[in-house]
């Protein structure tokens, strides 16, 4: 481990990373889970008890709602949050299917806003999930549209994970599939995912043509398959990412004439 690490504060976030999916849990679970002592874990549960970012219900632990007031505050000062909700609500409409904005952080991808419909099963997508970029059609739309340093520094980081039997694993064949995202301004994840799911998505670049994120629809497979054949899935996400590029450049532009009142 980098010496500039703070071993504790690893230590603490792979406790609140463990109980992230989980409704409670104790604290042997939790320690046999993370090969911790047990001491070692109660320690950090009641440090984050006191901080309230843990709450403590007839002996087992969970995360608070303290974590949303955080992703939420960061959120809410994003220019493209400020500004997808209505393309966003547009496309579940015109669609009728899952409307999302994934952004890139790190080397995953993370749903800002999602919009779904009465007609979407029950998914393990929700705002705010980190995704691998390189299983996600959003995903990678986003790695298509980055500089090559850039892309592929996430790729040796990341690596191509399987989590399907569909999920691209061979560097070469998701080189090649970037080239044509890139060329297309489309891209697809067919069951990559999530075996049973579709998902189509365009890169919503800046000034430059760089990827800041991408907008997808998504849903059951099957009726993906049946409606591609009756919509323009790239054409109404195409005309989507356009308007939210053009809506964030807005924003950024507001913001920075507030800045400079002599502006």
């Amino acid at each position: 481990m980098d010496g500039r690490v703070a071993r504790t504060t690893v230590t603490s976030f792979r406790i609140v990373d463990a109980l992230r999916d989980r409704d409670a849990v104790g604290v042997t679970e939790l320690a046999d889970e993370l090969s911790l002592g047990k001491g070692t874990v109660h320690k950090h549960l009641n440090t984050l008890h006191e901080m309230e970012y843990v709450v403590k219900e007839r002996g087992k632990y969970r995360l608070s709602l303290g974590f949303l007031g955080l992703g939420a505050s960061v959120r809410t000062r994003m220019p493209i949050y400020r500004v997808i909700q209505q393309p966003l609500e547009n496309l579940a409409e015109s669609t009728g299917e899952a409307a999302s904005v994934l952004i890139p952080e790190h080397t995953s991808g993370i749903y800002l806003a999602r919009v779904t419909t009465g007609t979407e099963p029950p998914a393990e997508l929700y705002e705010g999930k980190r995704v691998p970029l390189t299983a996600t059609a959003a995903g990678k739309a986003i790695l298509a549209y980055l500089p090559a340093d850039e892309r592929d520094r996430i790729l040796d980081e990341s690596g191509l994970p399987k989590l399907t039997d569909n999920t691209i694993t061979d560097r070469e064949t998701m080189l090649e599939e970037l080239q044509t995202i890139h060329d297309d301004r489309t891209a697809h994840d067919r069951g990559e995912l999530e075996a049973d799911r579709h998902c189509v998505a365009s890169p919503i670049t800046d000034a430059d043509n760089t990827a800041i994120a991408a907008v997808s629809v998504s849903g059951p497979a099957e009726r993906m398959r049946e409606k591609s054949i009756r919509q323009d899935f790239p054409s109404i996400l195409g005309s989507t990412a356009t308007s939210i590029k053009n809506r964030v450049a807005n924003e950024q532009s507001k913001r920075q004439a507030s800045a400079d009142p002599n502006r």
